[in-house]
């Protein structure tokens, strides 16, 4: 059972003093039997209360605002959290019988979500691709290849993407991060009616020059018959486990986002995030970006932004 000590620093610089800052924060681990949490410690500049509570996915949430001006803020979660191994799928029932079981799923509530596919331009073009897949698979075994096929036809390239790049463009560029190949793997297994979710969180490995270590991380979850859900992690083209630390499950990236928020004022602002992640022996990982957004993007409207002439919205990957 390892234990990785994790700290994740946010730190937002504004040009000019803003204020009325509203912001989310999903960065408390889920804790069931892979993982616990045995310290966990967030501080955020200007200490304002945090509100917590849990989201229709079961993750848990805080939500805090930040009225005084203010020039910079920053989030600072430190974390001390242990794994267990996984037990791999037994892939041993008849796959007829798996599949029949998946389609019971697709009326039910608890699944809806995972199954509902998002629309873009070259759907048709993916869904050609999942149909060539031999039918005698399992669920399990086609979710697989899936995977196996990212791995081997995507590459893993920093900067050529952002949180607002469309599922086309990654498409297209054949290229991007473990976020754009999660949405991807998304895409393809629900086209192929396997219920499956998105997962933030950390990928922890011990020196084995695994993609995205000591960083933020994004995998995915499938839905398998007679075993329940298991991490598909297509950056590796592995099945997540201990070296895998869960933050927050959803449909996509937007209800993962480890913080995100908005405030009135100047759009010109610096976000840097730095993660780093201790091993047992000592030794450290440590992944840092900034990003200097030019004009402020353009997210999800709400009646803030209505009634503001100047609002900026803010989300890490």
């Amino acid at each position: 059972m390892p234990k990785f000590r994790i700290r994740h620093l946010t730190k937002y610089s504004y040009e000019v003093p803003v204020r009325d800052s509203a912001n989310q924060i999903m960065l408390y681990p889920l804790k069931d039997a892979s993982q616990g949490v045995l310290q966990h410690d967030i501080r955020i500049s200007g200490e304002p209360t945090v509100s917590i509570h849990h989201d229709a996915f079961g993750n848990e949430v805080g939500t805090f605002m930040h009225s005084e001006p203010h020039t910079r803020l920053i989030i600072d979660s430190k974390l001390l959290v242990v794994t267990n191994p996984v037990q791999p799928p037994i892939d041993d029932a008849p796959a007829k019988e798996q599949w029949l079981a998946l389609d019971a799923l697709k009326s039910q509530i608890p699944y809806l979500d995972f199954l509902r596919q998002e629309k873009f331009d070259l759907l048709t073009e993916v869904e050609k691709l999942v149909l060539e897949q031999k039918s005698d698979l399992t669920p399990f075994q086609s979710s697989k290849l899936f995977c196996d096929y990212i791995f081997k036809n995507f590459t893993y390239q920093k900067g050529i993407t952002t949180v607002e790049s469309t599922i086309d463009e990654v498409w297209r560029l054949k290229s991007g991060v473990c976020q754009d190949f999660a949405h991807i793997l998304l895409v393809m297994l629900r086209l192929k009616r396997i219920p499956s979710r998105y997962v933030s969180g950390y990928v922890c490995p011990k020196k084995n020059g695994m993609r995205g270590e000591g960083a933020t991380h994004a995998w995915v979850e499938v839905y398998l018959p007679f075993y329940g859900w298991v991490g598909l992690d297509p950056t590796n083209n592995c099945i997540a486990g201990e070296a895998h630390v869960r933050l927050a499950v959803g449909k996509s990236f937007s209800d993962c986002s480890p913080v995100k928020g908005t405030y009135r004022g100047t759009s010109a602002h610096t976000l840097e995030v730095t993660v780093s992640v201790s091993y047992e022996d000592g030794e450290t990982t440590e992944d840092s970006e900034i990003h200097q957004p030019e004009a402020a993007p353009e997210f999800v409207r709400n009646s803030f932004r209505r009634h503001q002439e100047m609002q900026m919205q803010q989300q890490q990957q």
